[in-house]
């Protein structure tokens, strides 16, 4: 069978119809549940922590966690601070912001939002591939961050930035773009159903427990978590 004569359409049709409502459900639904189950947890294992909600060391814990700089860790490793920066900043940037994505948003969902320029797309892209394989290499490299880099931290890397090589090829046309662009579509929704089941959840996980580390230190130990 040539490249002509493979259904193409049909698997784009399939991948931004029901697969695009599956994975967005998968994905709000797998977060809640995520969220839901470890407040149970927590309420179980931790109780002490809820006698100490402090909402201002909660939020100044994560405020100080989300400025570049802004905690003395990060002040430590000032390169890996303004990679890690730069490539959680075009991870959400490109996908939420690239026009082509906008269009996907209205036709399924009907919401309309504010996109970048393409050929600023086309730079974030490039820019975040270049982060993610510092990345990666930090963690071949690094013998402190080796030792506790596993198997799985590696595959997710990869599948992170599958995407963004993917749509950038697809965008440039270089190589089969029906492939590319099926690559690209399919590749991100399998990000999204990872999200709720590994620690790319921290997306969401990050701001809870940065909250519960500014009550504990903070809270309860008069002292700052940053």
């Amino acid at each position: 069978m040539t490249n002509a004569d493979f259904d193409w359409n049909s698997i784009y049709q399939f991948l931004t119809g029901p697969a695009l409502w599956f994975t967005f459900i998968f994905f709000m639904g797998g977060l809640l549940i995520r969220v839901a189950f470890l407040f149970r947890m927590s309420r179980k294992k931790d109780r002490v922590i809820y006698n100490h909600i402090d909402m201002d060391w909660g939020l100044r814990s994560i405020f100080h966690w989300l400025i570049p700089f802004a905690s003395a860790s990060m002040r430590q490793q000032p390169v890996f601070t303004i990679v890690a920066f730069i490539f959680h900043t075009t991870l959400l940037a490109v996908p939420l912001l690239l026009s082509a994505h906008i269009l996907l948003w209205e036709e399924a969902f009907g919401v309309t939002l504010w996109s970048i320029p393409d050929g600023l797309a086309d730079g974030l892209t490039l820019v975040f591939i270049a982060t993610a394989l510092f990345l990666f290499l930090r963690r071949r490299i690094r013998p402190e961050v080796r030792i506790l880099t596993s198997a799985r931290d590696y595959a997710l890397l990869i599948i992170t930035t599958i995407p963004f090589i993917t749509g950038f090829l697809a965008y440039h046309q270089w190589g089969p773009y029906e492939a590319m662009l099926i690559l690209h579509i399919l590749f991100g929704q399998i990000l999204l159903i990872l999200i709720p089941l590994t620690k790319l959840g921290h997306m969401v996980l990050f701001f809870f427990t940065r909250a519960f580390i500014g009550f504990e230190m903070g809270g309860r130990r008069g002292a700052r978590s940053w």
